[in-house]
């Protein structure tokens, strides 16, 4: 087992986790593990530039997660950055600034690289060779992977929850309350549009599971099992079908700001953006004919922690 610290950095959120890792065996032990809402994201997509106050909310959970990490004492740090950081000008100031506070370079990955580690991530506790269609719903971006024991094909789109708010239920800097059929059917030809896209590499309706991730596709498992607060060890595994899917993306889509952070599983940082992140995966069921979604609460920080494991190993062979 190798103690590592993985840190996912995404457009919405960042999230740590510190683990002992066994990548041969597949096991992953949690020590510490959590996530913080920063929206580094933030008018990326209008500006092609991360806003500094962004930039400082992002650095403040580095240097929370410094001490965390210090405190564990992990062998390796792996530090992966995911769609803002990839779309903006000035990702060179978000580079220093992680660099001066963890000590690691921030590795801005590719989106082929980010579906790969979230297949992992997701993928290598669940048994058996079947093949998989795994979907990771972020705040920038959607990744796409079809695999059975390894990835076949893999294709990452420009759609997620805070890229579709902000380009369609923003009015005034304000998310639209409730959001209009007028909005809902813009956000629906981005959706059908970027899975066209992804359809050109990977086949999208052969896999017989498929696996969801991220924090869309968990808040909208913790309704459908009713829970009175977040429970990740329900969650996971959970399997939610594409009715329960269709009535709560049409539920949080009427819901007033109010209505929807009144939700027992909904954090915060989620209440505005979950409408447009439940779409996208109601309409990757619609594209796919997906009875049902398994969610994995195993994503790409799994992925992300099982890789520097093998980095240390193989530095130490």
């Amino acid at each position: 087992m190798t103690r590592v610290a993985a840190v996912d950095c995404g457009t919405n959120s960042i999230r740590l986790l510190v683990a002992d890792a066994d990548p041969v065996a597949g096991t992953l032990a949690d020590l510490d593990r959590r996530m913080t809402i920063v929206r580094l994201g933030q008018g990326v997509d209008r500006t092609g530039r991360l806003a500094p106050e962004a930039l400082e909310r992002t650095f403040a959970a580095c240097r929370e997660y410094a001490e965390i990490i210090k405190e564990h004492g992990a062998r390796r740090i792996r530090f992966v950055a995911t769609s803002a950081s990839r779309d903006a000008e000035n990702r060179d100031d978000f580079v220093r600034g992680v660099r001066g506070i963890l000590g690691v370079e921030p590795e801005v990955i590719t989106g082929d690289e980010e579906a790969a580690l979230s297949f992992t991530g997701a993928t290598k506790e669940l048994p058996g060779y079947e093949s998989r269609l795994v979907v990771d719903i972020g705040g920038g971006s959607t990744e796409f992977v079809v695999g059975d024991d390894q990835v076949r094909a893999g294709r990452s789109v420009n759609i997620g929850c805070v890229r579709l708010t902000e380009r369609h239920l923003l009015r005034d800097g304000a998310v639209t309350d409730p959001v209009t059929p007028d909005q809902v059917a813009a956000m629906r030809a981005d959706i059908e549009a970027a899975l066209d896209l992804a359809e050109e590499a990977v086949p999208l309706r052969e896999a017989r599971t498929l696996v969801g991730l991220a924090g869309s596709v968990t808040t909208v498992a913790g309704i459908a099992l009713g829970l009175d607060a977040y429970d990740s060890t329900a969650i996971h595994h959970s399997r939610i079908p594409y009715g329960q899917v269709k009535e709560i993306t049409e539920r949080l889509l009427a819901a007033t700001h109010e209505e929807r952070a009144a939700i027992p599983v909904m954090h915060a940082g989620r209440v505005d953006v979950i409408g447009a992140g439940a779409l996208v995966l109601l309409s990757i069921m619609e594209r796919t004919g997906a009875a049902e979604v398994v969610v994995s609460e195993h994503d790409i920080l799994d992925g992300i922690a099982y890789k520097a494991a093998e980095e240390a190993r193989a530095t130490t062979d």
